[in-house]
């Protein structure tokens, strides 16, 4: 049967960066970017680029939009806020959840568009430890879902990161580890790597990884597959809203949220982004933990 944990839940935050006429300055290999409204500014290099190619960007890029009515059919969580709900000006769930470990774990996704699975994974493995109170950190496997959930997507070529949870509902996640720190049922198969510029592993390679065949095993016998599932109780959305997706954070742990990916985002450094120009690339889903400095 596996272990079903009844406080987690699923949380997809789809985060919506506005457009607005913005002003720059450039000095040498830098432009500056400041938004008209917030204030935030962005540092971009023209040099030191973190791709060199737009090929290089599209590879990492797997997660895809839902359709509204797709979103509709998936309940939506509204925490209660007013002026009084004392919200921090800074936030990291590691301070709160100190015993959980895995919230400041970053895993690889390797030369595989394994994003939208990755960062659900990371998020579920920190909410299992959460709401047990840290009597349950194992890490959860991201090659389950990738290989084994149909309905969402693609495997390596893309997916839907909301369908993600919805199979920890239905289906319900192994254990697993990475490749160059194998435990549990089932380990990532691919590799670090070095995805731009120099770095202490191995240069990705030029192709993305095709995605792994669903096998309904662990890596060992000494692991049952179905005995080793963890379930959520329920899955929902989180409304796209900074003080929503902070209170959600604060309450239940961190969240997987996708964002558009524009022509400009690899040319980042330093600062607060927002799309100041060039055409939309794809989505990526990542894993928020908190906001602030």
């Amino acid at each position: 049967m596996g272990v079903k944990f009844t406080l987690n839940r699923l949380f997809i935050v789809s985060l919506i960066l506005s457009s607005f006429a913005f002003s720059k300055s450039t000095e040498n290999d830098f432009t500056e970017y400041t938004h008209p409204k917030y204030g935030v500014k962005w540092r971009a290099s023209h040099s030191k680029r973190r791709f060199q190619t737009a090929n290089e960007v599209d590879e990492l890029l797997g997660a895809r939009h839902e359709s509204a009515e797709e979103r509709a059919r998936r309940p939506t969580i509204h925490h209660p806020l007013s002026a009084n709900n004392g919200l921090p000006k800074s936030f990291n769930a590691i301070d709160k959840w100190y015993w959980c470990k895995s919230i400041t774990q970053i895993r690889d996704q390797s030369k595989c568009g394994s994003c939208w699975a990755v960062a659900a994974v990371e998020a579920m493995t920190d909410r299992v430890c959460i709401h047990s109170n840290g009597k349950y950190k194992k890490r959860l496997s991201e090659t389950d879902l990738l290989a084994c959930c149909k309905t969402c997507g693609d495997g390596c070529e893309g997916g839907w990161p909301a369908r993600a949870w919805d199979f920890w509902k239905s289906d319900g996640v192994v254990t697993g580890g990475s490749r160059e720190a194998p435990e549990g049922c089932k380990s990532y198969p691919f590799p670090r790597c070095t995805h731009y510029g120099e770095g202490k592993y191995k240069k990705c390679p030029a192709e993305r990884y095709p995605t792994p065949i669903c096998i309904n095993l662990c890596d060992t016998d000494l692991i049952d597959f179905e005995k080793d599932k963890t379930r959520a109780n329920s899955s929902y959305n989180v409304p796209a809203n900074e003080k929503q997706i902070m209170m959600e954070i604060m309450t239940n742990g961190p969240v997987e949220a996708g964002f558009d990916v524009y022509e400009d985002f690899p040319t980042y450094t330093s600062g607060i982004y927002f799309h100041a120009w060039g055409e939309l690339k794809s989505g990526h889903a990542v894993k928020i933990v908190g906001w602030g400095g």
